[in-house]
């Protein structure tokens, strides 16, 4: 396998990865904010970052480093907040440690 095809198969794959990942957003099998879709946009785009710096496609190289930026910052977010709510269900749910709880 050539290197050029090899870059060709990686970029398409990427598109696969990331329109698969839309599709199933679109179509509730996924929710947007889970982190299996963060993951799956962060490798598509990642794989056709391959292929557009190889073909010289700075502006699609550019969009897609700015795609996973996103990707990870919802990641963390999402991460932190599952953190914080897994350490402190109490004040999560509105209601202090040292009080009482009404049924």
């Amino acid at each position: 396998m050539t290197y050029k095809l090899l870059v060709d198969v990686v970029g398409w794959i990427g598109a696969v990865v990331l329109l698969a990942a839309y599709g199933a957003v679109s179509s509730g099998k996924l929710e947007g904010t889970s982190s299996r879709y963060q993951i799956l946009n962060a490798v598509g785009s990642a794989f056709l970052i391959v292929n557009a710096a190889y073909y010289r496609a700075f502006p699609s190289a550019f969009v897609n480093l700015v795609w996973i930026g996103i990707a990870l910052s919802a990641i963390l977010a999402s991460r932190s907040s599952r953190r914080t709510r897994d350490r402190e269900p109490d004040e999560a749910q509105g209601r202090s440690r040292c009080a009482p709880r009404n049924p």
